[in-house]
């Protein structure tokens, strides 16, 4: 068995072979940023002028490297990427990104130019060769330039009025894709199986049982709900988000919501269960309340009325079914 790596290491690294993981590196990032571009382009036009120009300011580093290079090595330059360097940084795929929303985009492009400012100023105090010192300091500089423009970008292009609106739009997609849907499921998910539960749980008052049929309603219903809301909209006119993301967050809270008051009757007790069942329903109720009040504006009175008043009725109806 072989424990070694293919490779190399930055320390074996030639000055030619350094200049050229610069170039790549900087071809990269270049391309990564106009990724990002094109993906806020429709949305947010002023952020993705934003990075058309961190992406040009990649292109001119990456044209002074070149340069450099068939000054003191050649017009050839040797294929080497960060994948072919162990302990070179990396940088996550563009489609792991762009689907987080606008600010996490922002986040990463800071994190992009902060990783490769402190692996280089790192490298160049593990060098020796004073040529090479100058080099990595030169690229550690550049990095910093790179968070410079950045910041000179941002404020050019956005100002308090468009970074707002673009917050605002950021906001309400989430809000569409993730939030909506989860709150459907999560109501339904928690409302909806009280009735088969406690229904069970009164008739039976044999908790391993009433747990199973927990189950099985919390996991259909999940399922049920997540498959409806996937294909009753596709997002593309209605503006809702994927369909797959809104089919996740309203299947796996409507399975949330069941089993919520389901595993309680994990324990042997019926009525140690049965008390903890009703304390569960009772934040699950609030929980809604609340998310209703925090992301849809409802009052949150008016919220937790309507919540309790029907988590209440169809309580009461799986306790009197399953009593009778």
């Amino acid at each position: 068995m072989r424990f070694t790596t293919q490779r190399k290491r930055f320390r074996d690294l030639s000055e030619q072979e350094i200049i050229a993981l610069a170039i790549s590196s900087e071809e990269d990032d270049a391309q990564i940023y106009r990724g990002y571009a094109e993906s806020l382009r429709a949305d947010y036009p002023a952020s993705a002028r934003i990075f058309d120009g961190m992406a040009s300011e990649e292109d001119d580093h990456r044209a002074r490297l070149i340069a450099l290079h068939q000054q003191r090595f050649g017009s050839t330059i040797p294929l080497i990427r960060r994948e072919h360097v162990a302990g070179y940084y990396t940088r996550r795929p563009v489609w792991l990104v762009e689907n987080l929303g606008l600010d996490r985009i922002r986040e990463e492009a800071e994190a992009m130019e902060r990783d490769a400012e402190r692996f280089y100023v790192a490298a160049a105090a593990r060098t020796t060769d004073a040529d090479t010192r100058r080099l990595l300091g030169d690229l550690a500089a550049a990095e910093a330039g790179h968070q410079e423009s950045a910041s000179d970008l941002a404020n050019r292009h956005l100002d308090a009025d468009t970074r707002s609106n673009e917050d605002a739009t950021a906001r309400r997609q989430f809000i569409l894709t993730w939030v909506q849907p989860g709150l459907a499921g999560l109501m339904d998910g928690s409302v909806s199986t009280l009735a088969p539960i406690f229904a069970t749980a009164f008739a039976t008052q044999d908790t391993w049982t009433t747990f199973l049929v927990g189950v099985a309603a919390s996991v259909g219903a999940g399922i049920s709900m997540g498959f409806t809301e996937a294909a009753s909209d596709d997002g593309e006119l209605s503006g809702r988000g994927s369909p797959l993301k809104r089919g996740l967050a309203s299947g796996i809270m409507t399975t949330v919501g069941g089993l919520g008051h389901a595993l309680p009757y994990l324990i042997t007790d019926f009525w140690t269960a049965t008390i903890l069942a009703f304390v569960i329903v009772f934040f699950e109720l609030w929980a809604i309340a609340w998310i209703q009040n925090r992301y849809m504006e409802t009052p949150f009175f008016r919220a937790a009325f309507q919540v309790v008043l029907g988590g209440a009725l169809v309580l009461a109806a799986g306790i009197l079914i399953g009593s009778g």
